[in-house]
């Protein structure tokens, strides 16, 4: 009887310990894979930055304009721009801008 009392107290400690490692070895993994995740995205994310800013800063975008396109592009004011929509034949435009606002905005 004694045998028995001290082999089942060790019996439940083995299989909690295959538990608990297996589950620790199963939590490890997916915080492996998420940090990995993380450092690819994060590269990804300079990446991508770095094309943003290279391509969007007003020298680069003035230098495209006189390498590619020379006059063609033209400022343009802001009150001007509209929507077109064609509808039942006819061709609307709407004013995106209520030119109201911004007069408003300029006196503030």
């Amino acid at each position: 009887m004694k045998k028995i009392l001290s082999i089942v107290p060790i019996i439940i400690l083995i299989i909690l310990t295959t538990f608990t490692k297996n589950s620790t070895k199963k939590l490890d993994k997916r915080i492996f894979d998420i940090k990995e995740d993380l450092i690819l995205l994060s590269e990804k994310y300079e990446l991508v930055l770095l094309d943003h800013n290279f391509l969007s800063s007003p020298s680069r975008l003035l230098e495209y304009q006189n390498n590619f396109f020379e006059n063609e592009l033209k400022p343009i004011d802001i009150k001007n721009i509209s929507k077109i929509e064609f509808k039942d034949q006819e061709i609307l435009t709407i004013e995106l801008i209520d030119k109201n606002l911004i007069n408003n905005e300029k006196k503030k």
